[in-house]
């Protein structure tokens, strides 16, 4: 039986970094936009990883995929690639600030998925809540737009938000399918495989259909392209895996509520990008609701302790 580890300051400085990183993705991939599209710059980032971990896996002598894992794993990949193109595309309509909090809802989405399909995942109370204050959030920062005076402003954006959430909820049947699956029991870098390199040939696919091939290579794609490969796609994941098989992921998902912040200050202090105030209330609630869903089994023991004594 393995003995999780309480979350020390070694752990504490990683998943923080990770968080970081994941904040910061969004924002490299707009930075370059206009010299490689962010739906081209996540197929090749993908193809980086993808032969990174391959080697990886030679060198540790993993199997690259199984018979019994292949199925599944092709549906992981094929819902991979579904959910980065809708990223990809999403940035080209809508800010990296909602594109971070949208995608991040995933979870919300998770949670409600497994409360109908396993019984011993049914929503308590606590949840409940929390999934009232992200879907309440995501329909403030909809519907409220009176900040916007341009009509192109406000379809676009709305138009970005819109594949945003789709995004979110096919990370989070990727989620399910893997907990529900033989992948549940495969080794993490396999499933990874699987999904990175279906999303690699699946996106460049896309990219080709929808002609956003074009690119110009200036030191700026390049630079982005091997940190969107080899620190976000390749090392934060491996570093993540490493992490949930070291400490109880009750505790690390504490700190992944920070990935939307990050994502937030980083898209207005880089881009210069507006926050309109229907937004900032609505990412306080979604952030609010994924905390609650995320963490609470751990807000429950913190408050019976703190109802003992």
């Amino acid at each position: 039986m393995n003995s999780y580890k309480k979350i020390d300051s070694k752990a504490t400085m990683i998943i923080t970094l990770i968080c970081f990183v994941w904040g910061v993705q969004q924002v490299l991939l707009k930075m370059v936009s206009s010299d490689m599209s962010p739906v081209l710059q996540i197929s090749l980032r993908s193809g980086i990883a993808a032969f990174l971990l391959i080697m990886v896996m030679f060198w540790r002598k993993d199997k690259l995929i199984s018979k019994e894992t292949w199925k599944p794993g092709v549906v992981a990949g094929l819902l991979f690639a579904l959910e980065f193109f809708l990223v990809g595309e999403g940035l080209r309509y809508t800010t990296v600030s909602h594109m971070v909090i949208f995608l991040y809802s995933a979870p919300i989405f998770v949670a409600l998925i497994l409360h109908f399909k396993i019984v011993s995942e049914r929503l308590n109370r606590l949840q409940w809540i929390g999934i009232g204050s992200a879907f309440s959030g995501i329909a403030l920062s909809f519907l409220w737009k009176s900040e916007v005076a341009d009509a192109k402003v406000i379809n676009d954006m709305l138009w970005g938000d819109v594949l945003a959430v789709l995004a979110a909820l096919s990370w989070a049947v990727t989620t399910v399918l893997v907990r529900t699956s033989n992948l549940s029991s495969a080794p993490a870098t396999q499933t990874l495989l699987y999904q990175l390199m279906i999303g690699f040939i699946v996106i460049l696919i896309a990219a080709i259909m929808t002609n956003q091939t074009h690119f110009t290579l200036t030191t700026s794609t390049v630079s982005n392209l091997i940190f969107q490969g080899v620190i976000v796609s390749f090392g934060s994941l491996l570093l993540w895996f490493w992490l949930l098989r070291n400490y109880a992921t009750s505790e690390l998902g504490v700190f992944t509520f920070m990935t939307p912040m990050f994502g937030i200050c980083l898209g207005v202090m880089i881009l210069n990008e507006p926050l309109e105030l229907s937004f900032i209330f609505g990412a306080i609630l979604v952030i609010f609701g994924i905390f609650l869903v995320n963490n609470h089994q751990l807000i429950q023991k913190k408050l019976a302790i703190i109802l003992k004594n």
